[in-house]
């Protein structure tokens, strides 16, 4: 296997714009010229691969041919109305096919490269586009880019493949997709669906007939902060990925569980999103010889907050961690400051948060996060032939 890191990025990945809307890809160009100016990308072993459009072949494995259809039509018929779009969430926008489909194509293109052995591991930072369903664009997502990637490895011959999705939101789609299929472990953790988007995630989604136990789901009260997030983490995700065995571990790294993030109510730093990419590295490093596919995903504060957390992700994946106290170029502070002005452009790449966090324990008095812990372990722990009350497990 070779060591190297593939970074799938191509300016052309910008077109996925939905016009004024949250999802800007701003996010997206400003991430990858923090992570520029700091290095990230020139590192010895980073390869920038330029991505290619998914065909229909690969994306009718995932979403209906009829949906297809749909989303090259409705920016030709005003008129259009229909499968999720048209919709304040899902505006119809030109070359809404094509920019999806490049979308998914980077996505299938890292993990096509990690499956193979030409990388260790790779990411897309662009992708993430969880909650598209196969015949319904959803939650800002035209084509569910992980779920195409992963069906692409099942194609390839993969048996067990993980998926943890980090996102504020539920990962809703991707675990609709593999609902019944024993070969894809779904984990999420996410704000309660009683107070956000899309309303689904809670502890008994454990999975379909034949495949109970491959659906996991923590959902997080208002307000969490980087102790309770990564208590909840560290109490469920490595239990379950060690339970599955995976061969290659995907992740949805959205930064819309940030404090700052203006659509969501969890209070995350930048410095605990640090320490959630670590711990999924280090995961990988364990279970899956490293073999890491990751992507962007959701985040709103778009100078705040995603260019920094997802190049502490790209930093993360292509090698040394940067110290949270490094500055944020200058260069790169003006060109923050002229795409979006009168935001407030971070100095650091740190929020000075600690992100420690006490193990989760089955005894005291359980918190609100403990209690979330608790039921997710008690509705899945079993089905994977752990116990939920022993946090050796």
């Amino acid at each position: 296997m070779s060591e190297d890191t593939v970074v799938v990025w191509d300016e052309s990945l910008l077109a996925y714009d939905m016009g004024d809307h949250p999802l800007d890809p701003v996010r997206v160009e400003l991430t990858v010229a923090l992570a520029g100016e700091l290095g990230v990308l020139g590192r010895p072993g980073v390869r920038l691969v330029r991505p290619e459009p998914a065909d229909d072949a690969l994306l009718t494995r995932v979403h209906d041919p009829r949906y297809l259809d749909a989303v090259r039509v409705a920016p030709r018929d005003p008129l259009f109305a229909g499968f999720g779009l048209g919709t304040s969430d899902n505006p119809v926008f030109d070359g809404m096919h094509e920019s999806s489909a490049l979308v998914a194509g980077a996505t299938v293109a890292a993990a096509e490269a990690v499956w193979r052995g030409e990388a260790r591991r790779a990411v897309n930072v662009a992708g993430g586009l969880h909650h598209a369903m196969p015949a319904r664009a959803a939650g800002f997502c035209v084509y569910n880019d992980p779920a195409v990637a992963i069906a692409r490895l099942l194609d390839l011959g993969a048996q067990r493949i993980a998926y943890v999705d980090v996102d504020v939101h539920h990962g809703d789609g991707v675990q609709a997709v593999f609902w019944d299929d024993p070969r894809v472990l779904t984990v999420s953790l996410h704000e309660t669906p009683l107070a956000l988007f899309p309303g689904t995630g809670f502890p008994d989604e454990t999975g379909g007939p034949g495949a109970q136990g491959t659906a996991v789901n923590v959902p997080l009260p208002p307000g969490v902060d980087d102790a309770g997030w990564l208590r909840a983490f560290h109490a469920v995700v490595p239990s379950v990925l060690r339970a599955f065995r995976p061969q290659l571990l995907v992740t949805q790294c959205g930064a819309d569980g940030h404090r700052l993030d203006p659509l969501a109510d969890l209070h995350l730093s930048v410095d605990g999103q640090r320490a959630t990419y670590l711990a999924l590295r280090a995961l990988a490093d364990e279970l899956c010889e490293g073999r890491w596919v990751a992507t962007g995903g959701g985040g709103y504060a778009l100078v705040e907050v995603v260019p920094r957390a997802w190049t502490h992700l790209l930093a993360v994946a292509t090698g040394d961690p940067i110290d949270p106290a490094t500055l944020t170029p200058p260069g790169w502070r003006a060109l923050a400051a002229a795409r979006r002005p009168g935001r407030e452009v971070p100095l650091r790449m740190t929020d000075d948060a600690d992100p420690a966090f006490a193990p989760w324990q089955p005894t005291g008095e359980p918190s609100s996060v403990d209690r979330a812990i608790a039921a997710t372990r008690k509705a899945v722990f079993p089905l994977l032939g752990l116990d939920p009350h022993d946090p050796r497990d």
